[in-house]
């Protein structure tokens, strides 16, 4: 038995929430840089690739632009790329990052869901948008580990979330690396702005109390993030901040701990690890 529950430890899959910056920035000069922060959040994605113990059998990515009616799953074998983004130079639509998606593992995603009394759709054309493509070019710039995302549901209920990420944990056991990506600030208005250091900095220290607290505490705090001091401030709409809930969900009874605390684009930005 103790044999058995080493092993589980040693290869159960941490989970994930980072954030992936704003449009094509790593690979496109975009005029931003001097802003400062933007080397360090970079040099932060490449090292999330290593966090597993072992290489996963694939990554599953909970990106902050894509929603969907239901929990949708991205079922092509060979994602093309989405450039969901607009006004930047001709280089960012020229991006490539073609990693194999996973149709069978899209298939046990949408069983675990419905298991777990959500319906579940499958999209046959989704291709990899920018929150999926820009930190696993980073990550795994090889493309070689099988890649697929699940959509956000619409109503962007946090409680909900969480349940999503709940019924997915058992991945973690499967070799899957469960990602989430969006931004602990999205505040398109107000980025380089006076404010959005301070609204940014006072929320990321409520979110990371939250983030890293106990099981039931962090489920019922961010369940009722909005309560939280600039919480409106830093996400006008919340899109960017739901990863966090399905990453906490999945991550279950792990503590959570700070992967990443830094700056981007004159706002504060924090990354949370599980496992």
């Amino acid at each position: 038995m103790q044999t058995s529950t080493s092993a589980s430890v040693t290869t159960r899959m941490p989970v994930v929430f980072l954030s992936h910056g704003g449009g094509p920035w790593p690979f496109v000069e975009m005029g931003m840089r001097a802003r400062g922060g933007m080397d360090e959040l970079e040099a932060y994605l490449r090292s999330v690739g290593s966090l597993p113990r072992v290489a996963p059998k694939a990554v599953l990515v909970v990106s902050a632009h894509w929603e969907e009616r239901v929990p949708s799953v991205m079922m092509h074998p060979h994602p093309p790329m989405l450039y969901d983004y607009y006004g930047f130079p001709a280089a960012a639509y020229e991006l490539t990052w073609p990693a194999p998606g996973d149709p069978m593992l899209g298939a046990r995603v949408a069983e675990l869901l419905e298991a777990s009394g959500f319906d579940a759709a499958a999209d046959s054309e989704r291709g990899f948008d920018h929150g999926c493509f820009v930190p696993m070019k980073l990550m795994y710039p090889d493309a070689n580990i099988p890649t697929l995302q699940l959509s956000l549901k619409q109503g962007l209920d946090p409680r909900e979330h969480l349940a999503i990420g709940r019924a997915l944990a058992p991945l973690r056991d499967e070799g899957v690396f469960i990602v989430g990506s969006g931004a602990s600030y999205h505040n398109l208005r107000e980025f380089s702005s006076p404010g959005a250091r301070g609204v940014s900095e006072t929320f990321d220290t409520w979110l990371t109390h939250a983030a890293t607290s106990s099981y039931e505490q962090r489920a019922e705090l961010l369940t009722h993030w909005q309560k939280a001091p600039q919480a409106r401030a830093a996400h006008p709409r919340e899109e960017h901040l739901l990863p966090l809930m399905v990453v906490a969900g999945a991550a279950g009874e792990d503590p959570g701990v700070v992967g990443y605390s830094g700056y981007f684009w004159g706002a504060h930005t924090t990354a949370y690890h599980y496992g």
